[in-house]
């Protein structure tokens, strides 16, 4: 049986990255008086936050099951959230959330934590661009589905900022 090729879940967006603060920031345009860290189509991917680093977390390209199956992509992705308690020494590969290639046991890993949101500058890239806490976005309509799940919505950034206060 071959091997296949990592295949990370990732979703196209078309916006801007930018800076408030020390804090970074993902919506459709950018808002006035904004460091706009970089702008145009990208690529968003997910990562799982490590037990005991969460600083640290792994975009799953594969995950090689105890019983020898290898899955990549959404498959993997489904296996990691609803089947991996049952395989805790599967191995996910994939890259680190600083771009470090990476191979890790499910059970070093923390399904508790937020779900990272990172920014590539396209498909195949290894290292993100950017690692967004929130999203700022009137209206969410055409979103991609996974971001929707994962990401801390406001409306506009007076709402984000009344919350960081």
């Amino acid at each position: 049986m071959e091997t296949p090729k990592r295949k990370p879940y990732g979703e196209s967006f078309a916006g801007v990255v930018f800076k408030v603060n020390e804090h970074i920031l993902l919506a459709r345009t950018a808002p006035p008086d904004v460091e706009v860290l970089h702008s145009g189509s990208f690529v968003l991917r997910y990562g799982i936050a490590y037990l005991e680093k969460p600083q640290y977390s792994i975009v799953p390209g594969l995950v090689a099951v105890d019983y020898g199956d290898i899955l990549a992509g959404e498959e993997a992705w489904h296996f990691l959230f609803h089947r991996s308690n049952l395989y805790p020494r599967a191995d996910v590969i994939g890259y680190r959330n600083d771009g470090v290639d990476e191979m890790i046991v499910v059970k070093k890993l923390d399904f508790m934590q937020p779900i990272t949101i990172l920014v590539y500058a396209d498909s195949q890239t290894t290292t993100p661009l950017a690692q967004p806490t929130a999203i700022i976005a009137n209206e969410t309509e055409n979103f991609p589905a996974w971001l929707l799940q994962y990401g801390k919505f406001y409306k506009t950034l007076a709402d984000w900022q009344a919350v960081q206060q």
